[in-house]
């Protein structure tokens, strides 16, 4: 199994997602007793579209990729998750099996809580609750704008919308320009993007000559984010 680092403490990475923010730390002391903390090595399956649905997970460290799988075995990504952030509360809120598979992208640190736990915390806790409605909608609009690209936007343009969303999410400002966080292959790009890999590697070839982006050893820069917008949005010719 890949390693995992110690990293932050079961306290400070709930108080470090927005879900648990501002509870007072007594009350985050209980909950870190009701966490099962659990390692997965990069492409550990976490679950499968599917599975029965009982707990919730908090990522500590790494990074889960949510995708669905064809019978053919295709992958089609839904989006990735880093630290603080939370998935798998769809099928904990409607007690519907697993929606998607939950893959880990990197060696991780995921804490599962389970559902009567969360309930019981929801219950208690309307803020709380609110605040994961609020993430559920943000998800279901993020699924309608997949849809609608893959229905409606040609590669290039679904690329760009992955790679701006993913400077939204672990963009860092450098001095050539916005740094993508995290490493990331062409195939795990093909993945978010819906597409191939060669279609992949021809496209950001092309942002490359255009002065878009530079990508070098895994870890991308977009150097025109202006320009890059309007590829994602199609009002900028070919």
């Amino acid at each position: 199994m890949g390693r995992v680092s110690a990293g932050l403490s079961e306290t400070d990475v709930l108080a470090g997602s927005p879900l648990f923010a501002g509870l007072p730390r007594a009350e985050l002391h209980r909950l870190v007793g009701l966490l099962r903390p659990r390692q997965y090595a990069r492409g550990e399956v976490i679950f499968l579209e599917g599975d029965v649905g009982t707990a919730l997970c908090l990522i500590a460290e790494g990074r889960v990729r949510i995708q669905l799988t064809g019978a053919d075995g295709r992958e089609v990504g839904i989006n990735v998750y880093g630290p603080g952030e939370i998935f798998g509360e769809m099928a904990l809120l409607d007690g519907e099996p697993r929606s998607a598979d939950a893959i880990a992208q990197d060696a991780s640190r995921v804490f599962w809580l389970q559902r009567d736990d969360v309930s019981a915390f929801l219950a208690s806790h309307s803020d709380a609750a609110m605040m994961m409605l609020a993430g559920l909608s943000r998800r279901l609009r993020h699924t309608t704008r997949l849809v609608h690209d893959a229905a409606f936007r040609d590669v290039p343009a679904r690329v760009a919308r992955v790679l701006l969303g993913l400077m939204e999410s672990h963009g860092r400002a450098t001095a050539g320009g916005m740094c993508i966080d995290m490493r990331l292959t062409q195939s795990e790009l093909a993945t978010l993007a819906g597409t191939t890999r060669e279609s992949i590697n021809r496209t950001l070839r092309d942002f490359e000559q255009r002065g878009l982006l530079q990508w070098q050893r895994g870890r991308m820069t977009i150097t025109q984010v202006p320009q890059l917008r309007a590829r994602a949005a199609g009002t900028e010719g070919d």
